[in-house]
C-alpha cells in the first residue's frame, strides 16, 4: 500500500512540474499578427466615421 502511495505522489508532482514548464513555455511564446490587407470596405468605413 506504501508502494501505491509513493508512486501516485511522484505521478501528481510529475503533472504539477510538466504544467509549470509548458505554461511557461506558452508565455515566453511571441506571438505575431498579420499586417490587414488594404481593402475598400475599410476605407469606405473609415470615410462614414470621420
Amino acid at each position: 500500500m506504501l508502494v501505491v502511495l509513493i508512486i501516485c505522489i511522484i505521478i501528481c508532482f510529475a503533472v504539477i512540474i510538466l504544467s509549470a514548464v509548458v505554461t511557461s513555455k506558452a508565455y515566453s511564446y511571441k506571438h505575431s499578427v498579420d499586417p490587414l490587407e488594404k481593402t475598400p470596405h475599410l476605407d469606405n468605413d473609415r470615410d462614414l466615421h470621420t
